[in-house]
């Protein structure tokens, strides 16, 4: 596990609900890059439905991951590499979410390959190469 990953929604949440696969990788991980990285997108997936539901404990606890984790910000050069990754996914006739082309493309601007539990939409983008923490 030496590359640097990004984590998507899916993994973020898992942990956070203390999924033991998740939390022994993120563990292995966390010995050789000291931090996490996920995109901003993955915050609003999760912040919503922690408000949602009052979930203050959770919240509190997302707050302090992202608080002292990398939270990758959307930027023009990634806004233009997801219209690219929208543009190549519809002439496939393979179109996936939105959140998921942002982070796909947060994953390809910053040279990270994405871990999922979403490998179905992920592995349609080209350039990606995807784990699964989950297995």
């Amino acid at each position: 596990m030496a590359a640097k990953v990004l984590l998507d929604t899916n993994i973020v949440s898992l942990y956070m609900r203390n999924e033991q696969s998740i939390v022994q990788n993120v563990e292995t991980y966390l010995e050789t890059h000291g931090q996490l990285s996920f995109s901003i997108i993955t915050r609003y997936e999760i912040l919503p439905g922690l408000k949602a539901k009052g979930a203050s404990t959770r919240l509190r606890a997302f707050n302090t991951l992202c608080e002292v984790n990398e939270v990758l910000s959307l930027t023009d050069d990634i806004v233009v590499q997801a219209a690219d990754v929208y543009a190549s996914l519809y002439k496939g006739g393979e179109l996936i979410g939105d959140a998921d082309t942002l982070i796909a493309a947060t994953a390809i601007a910053h040279g990270l390959n994405p871990i999922t539990n979403n490998e179905r939409h992920f592995s349609r983008v080209g350039g990606l190469t995807t784990d699964n923490w989950l297995r």
